[in-house]
């Protein structure tokens, strides 16, 4: 089966001598039907041709960022949406740098930072520059970011050294883009269901117990797993968060409510619980403001666990089920805890008696605790970065 049949890549062609190799590698994906838009670069340009180019894609060599014609045909925000798949070939040290440092300096750096696809970068360089520290640091970046390795390779160089810093041939570099879609082709199969926010739990119809959770890394993770070809279903207390379309969003308010709303998206291969949902409410809320009194007393109840409900189930229990564990103090004790009581696969512990992490924060810490093997620590970075590394082992666990 040809998983790359009519799909839309954009190819980016850097300076390098291996940017020879950027013609196979277009003789390659129009032989399996695959549709090719090309950036040529400046220094790209000095190897290979634009009219070489254009006459294997049969398409249009798009170069100069601010240039009218490009710009009225199809500006550089379109050209990032049209794509399927992003790969940058050659990818030099030059162009890895400015990917790292989010340069977007020329046409090929700014459809790069502009674009919301996967991106494959194939590196190509000599070996002293691939193993220099700084490469190393922007390579480990990219990474972070979602971008794909392909190669390098380890051989002879044009420059008469040996070592690893040889461009992939372009028929590994196909398969590997070929491979990806087929896997993402599966994954779409596998439907993923995320609970993220606060709940409001009323008192009377204008108050109510809730917390400070903000939803956004139960949103991220969301993204995180769309983005990686889940059909991902996001059910969300009350948040002030936007969602791309191609996630259904489901927005509650009450326990109750997030509770019927993850019964009725079930079943699902994945379900993550990272609400704050909250623990208990009124045994009986007033339907009626509540007036000014020097003595208040509400009774209170324990609210539904979601959580331990459905990873619980018989029948309804996803392959693997992930909860959340926010605490003050004796993180991990608490968390391991948690992942027996609640029948769990997984806990992400975070600490949230740090302000400049966890609740309301762009950052975070956390740790995964597993219930057959040692827990992994994911250090302090953005929500962002913390949702693409958790969801990368949701799929290596998966597959």
């Amino acid at each position: 089966m040809n998983h790359l049949s009519k799909k839309k890549i954009l190819l980016i062609i850097c300076g390098g001598i291996s940017a020879y190799k950027s013609l196979e590698i277009i003789r390659l994906l129009k032989k399996n039907d695959v549709t090719i838009k090309t950036i040529l670069t400046k220094s790209g340009a000095e190897f290979v041709t634009p009219l070489s180019i254009a006459s294997l894609s049969q398409s249009k060599v798009y170069q100069n960022l601010f240039s009218l014609e490009n710009e009225v045909e199809m500006d550089h925000i379109s050209l990032s949406r049209w794509a399927d798949l992003i790969l940058i070939a050659p990818a030099t040290a030059n162009t890895i740098s400015k990917l790292a440092s989010g340069s977007s300096d020329d046409l090929a750096s700014t459809v790069a930072l502009a674009s919301d696809k996967k991106i494959f970068i194939a590196p190509a360089m000599n070996v002293r520059m691939w193993s220099h520290e700084s490469t190393k640091q922007n390579i480990a970046k990219l990474k972070t970011y979602n971008y794909e390795l392909i190669g390098p390779e380890i051989g002879d160089m044009a420059c008469g050294e040996f070592g690893e810093g040889k461009m992939s041939e372009p028929k590994d570099i196909v398969s590997e883009i070929s491979n990806y879609f087929k896997n993402l082709k599966k994954r779409h199969k596998l439907k993923a269901i995320v609970t993220a926010g606060p709940t409001n739990e009323y008192i009377d119809p204008v108050r109510f117990i809730t917390n400070k959770s903000s939803g956004k890394q139960g949103y991220e993770i969301a993204k995180s797993l769309s983005k990686n070809g889940f059909d991902t279903t996001l059910i969300s207390g009350p948040t002030n968060l936007e969602i791309s379309n191609d996630i259904n969003l489901i927005k509650v308010e009450t326990a109750e409510e997030m509770f019927q709303a993850t019964l009725k998206s079930l079943p699902a291969e994945v379900a993550i619980f990272s609400a704050a949902v909250s623990d208990y409410k009124l045994k009986k809320s007033s339907e009626t403001k509540i007036k000014y009194q020097d003595h208040l007393s509400l009774e209170l109840e324990k609210n539904v666990d979601i959580l331990s409900y459905v990873s619980n189930h018989n029948s309804l229990r996803p392959k693997l089920v992930i909860g959340f564990a926010a605490e003050t103090n004796n993180l991990k004790d608490y968390a391991n805890k948690k992942l027996n009581k609640k029948n769990c696969d997984w806990i992400i512990a975070n600490d949230v008696s740090n302000k400049e992490i966890g609740f309301n924060s762009d950052f975070n810490e956390v740790t995964i605790i597993y219930k057959n093997k040692k827990a992994d620590k994911i250090k302090y970075r953005s929500k962002s970065e913390i949702s693409d590394e958790v969801v990368e082992k949701i799929v290596n666990h998966l597959n």
